[in-house]
């Protein structure tokens, strides 16, 4: 029987995750140069329409429509034939195109999240064929392998609530991955990459929290006290990260900062992502707490150190956040949150939970790092991955798409 209030929940909360996507573009277009503003914001805008028809399509199908060996799904669902009002497989509550329309925008986020790594310089053509087979080759098989019936990674007993693994781990290690491939910026070395927006920044961060709430929340698939769990959680791990972060920016540079709070807070959500529905309130403080020092030293010490140009540090603070978070799950889960685990965590005397959970998070690295591999040896057949050197330098808004965020007459461009 379809459950209306849930089936309202739940459509809400869709349109919240969907409302992620234009606030990551604002997010990340405050945080590159004036002349690659339009060109970033359109990186994350995209997406909204390839990922939905690809979803429609054959994604939704491959993803959750039937199995095949824990991988992937089938193709019963091709271009949504069968899929109704009635309740799918996979939350009884409420009909199968809720459920669909919910997972349609984590395909979408998800996906755009890599972009910020490759700010800057990336063909826009290259970007989008690499999307496009990045969802064939990592998203859909790690959404099955995580949430789908009979997914390999959900058998041997990890759990990911609302997308450690799905969502941040993935875009995370491709983001590394496509950076390196791609290389640095042409004055990376010796140039200042200062932020042109930071209003942007902060307006897209928030957006970013609001939608997350419909995130995790909306992952108990019920409007329930798991969602109201998930809910909470979510908010206490985020002002955790917010404060640390501040704190970290006091020690280090004697002042706070919007730019600073803004990620933290984003980071403390990333963190929680994995373990929303699964662990206590006290627990996300911890998590949140913890997540912004590691970031942080990982986007202002290691990526120093090792030269990578991770522009926008979409591996530093998703792809070590969301590891950290899904660890941490490992640890603090607990059965008396959520029945549906098959072992308490770490914490409480049980290492089977944190094993399934390192298992997971090395399975989805390495499908992460070969699937990214393919999907640039593919777009290479198409188009070079790189734009010339003086597109780069006089920005890609112009070279890309013959557009400008901001009139120059005040010299600044």
């Amino acid at each position: 029987m379809i459950d209306t209030g849930s089936t309202a929940f739940i459509m809400i909360c869709a349109a919240l995750v969907f409302f992620m996507t234009p606030g990551l573009a604002f997010f990340y277009g405050g945080m590159v140069r004036r002349k690659n503003v339009v060109n970033t914001m359109m990186s994350s805008f995209f997406i909204i329409g390839l990922a939905t028809v690809m979803w429609f399509a054959f994604g939704y199908a491959l993803a959750f429509g039937g199995n095949h060996a824990g991988i992937i799904g089938g193709s019963k669902w091709f271009f949504l034939n069968g899929v109704g009002m009635k309740a799918g497989p996979y939350a009884k509550g409420i009909p199968n195109l809720v459920y669909c329309a919910f997972q349609m925008m984590f395909a979408i986020i998800t996906p755009a999240l890599i972009t910020g790594a490759v700010a800057g310089r990336m063909r826009f053509k290259a970007l989008f064929f690499f999307i496009l087979f990045w969802s064939l080759l990592v998203y859909y098989p790690l959404a099955h392998m995580v949430w789908g019936e009979g997914g390999f990674l959900a058998a041997i007993g990890s759990v990911d609530f609302a997308g450690g693994n799905v969502v941040h781990i993935s875009s995370g290690i491709s983001a590394l991955v496509l950076c390196l491939i791609l290389g640095k910026r042409k004055d990376y070395s010796y140039a200042s990459y200062r932020v042109h927006n930071i209003p942007f920044i902060a307006l897209g961060a928030a957006i970013l929290n609001f939608g997350w709430f419909g995130f995790n929340a909306g992952s108990a698939l019920a409007a329930n006290g798991l969602a109201a769990q998930a809910f909470m959680t979510s908010a206490v791990s985020a002002a955790c990260a917010l404060m640390t972060w501040m704190l970290m920016d006091v020690i280090v540079n004697g002042k706070p900062t919007l730019i600073g709070a803004s990620t933290g807070m984003v980071i403390g959500l990333v963190a929680i992502t994995p373990g929303a529905g699964f662990v206590p309130v006290w627990a996300s403080a911890i998590i949140g707490g913890l997540a912004s020092p590691i970031c942080y030293f990982m986007v202002s010490v290691v990526k120093k150190r090792f030269g990578y140009d991770d522009a926008l540090d979409a591996f530093g603070c998703h792809g070590v956040g969301g590891i950290f978070g899904g660890l941490m799950t490992g640890v603090f889960g607990s059965q008396a949150i959520n029945p549906a685990l098959r072992w308490n965590g770490l914490i409480f005397g049980n290492v089977h939970l944190f094993g399934a959970q390192v298992l997971a998070i090395l399975v989805t690295i390495a499908v992460a790092i070969v699937g990214t591999l393919i999907c640039v040896f593919l777009v290479k057949l198409i188009t070079p991955l790189r734009v010339e050197s003086r597109d780069e330098a006089i920005g890609l808004d112009r070279a890309e798409h013959d557009e400008v965020a901001y009139p120059s007459f005040n010299g600044l461009d």
